[in-house]
């Protein structure tokens, strides 16, 4: 899921900057996506960088014309890695060691006593 979210932000960003001349208002968060993307891909700070993302988009998406639906779903995919973490085969996972988080078994109680 990060390789495709951070792919599509980097493509999408590319494109923006190489328009003769992109405008100052989509110049500045599509260098922000570009650098999100990449950390993104590689998994380096992803809870940051998807939160980065997410917002970049929702401005977007409030402030510029253009394709609201695909800013929604990338921004969504950005906030759900933010909270989900970069998984195991990250850069994230080698620096600081993956983390698992597993549901404790519930105690039963007996509502007679």
């Amino acid at each position: 899921m990060r390789v495709v979210a951070g792919s599509a932000l980097v493509v999408r960003a590319g494109l923006t900057l190489r328009s003769d001349p992109p405008p100052m208002n989509v110049t500045i968060p599509a260098i922000l996506l570009l650098g999100a993307g990449i950390l993104l891909i590689a998994g380096l700070w992803t809870p940051i960088a998807g939160v980065a993302i997410a917002l970049t988009e929702v401005w977007k998406m409030l402030m510029l014309p253009g394709d609201k639906w695909l800013w929604l779903m990338l921004g969504t995919a950005a906030a759900a890695l933010a909270m989900l973490g970069p998984g195991l085969w990250s850069v994230d996972a080698r620096l600081y060691g993956w983390k698992r988080l597993e549901a404790t078994p519930r105690q039963k109680t007996s509502s007679l006593s």
